[in-house]
């Protein structure tokens, strides 16, 4: 058929595909606010299961078919980049050779929304004479595969986006926010951390920011504005420049800790009051106790820092208080974090 042999009646207005597409979305957020309602027992069990079976050195083998076994090579891959070893097992191959690279100790994942297809239903007795927990994620609780299984977590749907309820759109979408809740949960209750995370993820710019620390982006010691409380505005404002630097570092005479900071901000909002403050001492138009960062941590952390309160000039502390080092924003783009 040629477009020239579709009807009007056959076709949606321009219109209305806005309409259409927030239609699409507004039913799977539905089904998944029903799948919120259901998460319970069977979710911690779940979840016990999978971190009793990696703790014993055992791996998560993933098994679907067709849009579920998609789904279910989505879920292996966050699985796996949390560090939780899962492979997927096509369902025929596994029936010709490659249940071998199913352990006793593991736990299966069975994705499957009827619960009734021939490939998982031919496999199942084969995985129960292993020794392996059997998780089933199926939108039939009362399927052969369900009944068959250790653990059932409910997908079910009550219609699919799709305006012909056919194509699996609700119930994939549904099966896709279960796994990631498996892998999040899990994460969380194995104390996986962000530089866990990093050592698996060690490319690009989310590798950089994860794997460097604060020391090895910020402004040394000797390239940053350093002034005392009473150091006229005027002289701070010449540090800076000499520096070429957008912020200075007010330390405290005595101990030598941070006790504020003055920006370009902070002068240019002083110098609307007055114009005259160039030999007003620095600390009555500083910043007090700003935020400041450890020269040890994680480099991802100065972008959150920036992002929570806003500013653009971060001071790196040593365990005494005492400045070491400046990281701004141009830093960030420097190092390609950002």
């Amino acid at each position: 058929m040629n477009s020239d042999d579709i009807s009007p009646e056959e076709t949606a207005p321009p219109a209305d595909y806005v309409a259409r597409a927030r239609r699409v979305i507004e039913l799977e957020i539905a089904e998944l606010q029903r799948l919120v309602d259901r998460v319970g027992e069977s979710f911690r069990q779940a979840v016990q299961a999978l971190q009793s079976a990696l703790q014993n050195r055992s791996k998560i083998v993933i098994l679907g078919v067709g849009k579920s076994g998609n789904i279910g090579a989505k879920i292996a891959a966050t699985f796996n980049s949390t560090g939780a070893t899962a492979v997927v097992l096509n369902s025929q191959d596994a029936l010709h050779g490659d249940l071998g690279v199913v352990n006793d100790g593991d736990v299966a994942i069975v994705l499957s929304h009827s619960g009734e297809t021939d490939e998982i239903t031919s496999i199942l007795p084969h995985l129960r004479s292993l020794n392996l927990t059997l998780i089933a994620v199926t939108g039939r609780p009362e399927s052969m595969l369900a009944r068959h299984s250790d653990i059932v977590l409910d997908v079910n749907v009550e219609r699919e986006a799709c305006p012909l309820n056919l194509a699996p759109t609700s119930s994939s979408t549904v099966m896709l926010v279960l796994g990631d809740a498996l892998a999040m949960v899990l994460l969380e209750a194995r104390g996986f951390k962000a530089s866990d995370f990093a050592r698996l993820h060690p490319g690009g710019s989310l590798g950089r920011s994860l794997l460097l620390k604060v020391a090895q982006i910020m402004r040394g010691d000797g390239v940053i504005a350093k002034v005392g409380l009473q150091t006229s505005v005027a002289d701070a404002l010449s540090g800076m420049i000499a520096v070429r630097g957008g912020a200075a570092v007010v330390v405290d005479d005595v101990t030598g800790r941070v006790a504020g900071i003055f920006t370009q901000g902070d002068f240019v909002r002083s110098f609307a009051k007055n114009s005259g403050i160039g030999e007003d001492p620095v600390c009555n138009h500083m910043t007090a106790n700003p935020i400041t960062i450890s020269s040890d941590r994680l480099a991802v952390e100065v972008i959150k820092l920036f992002n929570e309160h806003r500013i653009d000039d971060l001071i790196v502390i040593d365990e005494g208080g005492r400045p070491v080092g400046m990281v701004d924003t141009q830093d960030l783009s420097r190092v390609r974090l950002v």
